[in-house]
């Protein structure tokens, strides 16, 4: 058995602060339009950054030393939670103060990444209270949810949702455990009220076997999935093209360089097109990095800091 996902450091999700639902009818903020970034040939590079201890903005600092295009095209927020309200018996958003602070700052930690085309995503995680994506008791449950999750992305100018099915503890909290309907409900209503942002699936947890429903495949209403095992090749169980999926996960860092080149060459010789990476700080990660985009891009990375 690999060991899963994550080494994490929950310690600011789980000493909850006083941020809790986001208040519906915001009016939305609208991210700067995106800079062209030079052009670049090979797979979508994804960069989740822990933002209890890391800065968005790390996830910039990277360029291709041929070229100079971005390394990292899609940054992921780690992460917002989906903790459970015992007053009004239902799923809330929650943002530790780490990931309120990005939020609110979103003119210094979110636009100068979008300004060099690097999209920037919100991953929603459980938080050990019973809520989960793959729990809600009725359509209007996930679809309220769903609205939680969209005005987020408009009223901070993201450029999507991640979905990441651990730590929900199903059945704390009085809550029910998984069901066949809720995460189709869910993401068909996300997609519907945002039909032009990037759904991504953490492609782990109950959630993530429970993509049909009634005579619905939400398959192909993501934009991505990948693997959560780091340091492993797993193609993700869901019905999208190569071009969407990440087989490879590699903690930076974490996983040798090595076996992150061998899992870039893997992916490009198999024709995938997503490369996911975990973890990234504030160190000069440059090695590691150039690791695999010289297997992804035939270049070393270039690190400013």
């Amino acid at each position: 058995m690999f060991t899963p996902v994550r080494s994490r450091i929950r310690t600011a999700a789980l000493a909850l602060s006083a941020i809790t639902a986001l208040a519906l009818g915001v009016t939305a903020t609208t991210g700067a339009a995106a800079a062209p970034a030079p052009a670049k040939q090979g797979p979508t590079s994804v960069a989740y950054v822990e933002v209890n201890n890391n800065s968005m903005l790390n996830v910039g600092k990277y360029t291709l030393a041929n070229g100079g295009g971005n390394v990292f095209d899609v940054a992921v927020i780690f992460a917002a939670n989906i903790n459970y309200d015992t007053g009004t018996k239902a799923a809330t958003l929650y943002f530790n103060e780490n990931v309120q602070r990005v939020l609110d700052n979103a003119a210094t930690q979110i636009r100068p990444l979008q300004q060099k085309g690097i999209r920037v995503v919100l991953s929603v995680l459980g938080n050990h209270q019973g809520a989960g994506f793959a729990n809600f008791p009725s359509q209007q449950a996930a679809s309220t949810f769903a609205k939680q999750l969209s005005d987020t992305v408009a009223k901070y100018g993201l450029d999507g949702i991640d979905f990441d099915d651990e730590y929900a503890d199903y059945g704390n909290n009085g809550t029910g455990q998984p069901n066949a309907g809720s995460f189709v409900y869910l993401v068909s209503a996300l997609r519907a009220n945002m039909p032009d942002k990037i759904i991504s699936l953490y492609n782990i947890g109950p959630a993530a076997s429970r993509l049909s429903y009634g005579g619905v495949d939400v398959s192909s209403r993501f934009d991505y999935a990948w693997n959560p095992y780091y340091g492993t090749w797993q193609v993700p169980g869901i019905a999208l093209p190569k071009s969407k999926l990440s087989p490879a996960a590699v903690e930076i860092g974490g996983t040798s360089q090595g076996t992150a080149a061998a899992l870039a060459r893997r992916t490009v010789s198999e024709g995938y097109g997503v490369y996911l990476t975990y973890n990234l700080d504030g160190a000069d990660r440059s090695a590691d990095v150039s690791a695999f985009t010289r297997e992804l891009y035939g270049s070393d990375a270039h690190y400013t800091p």
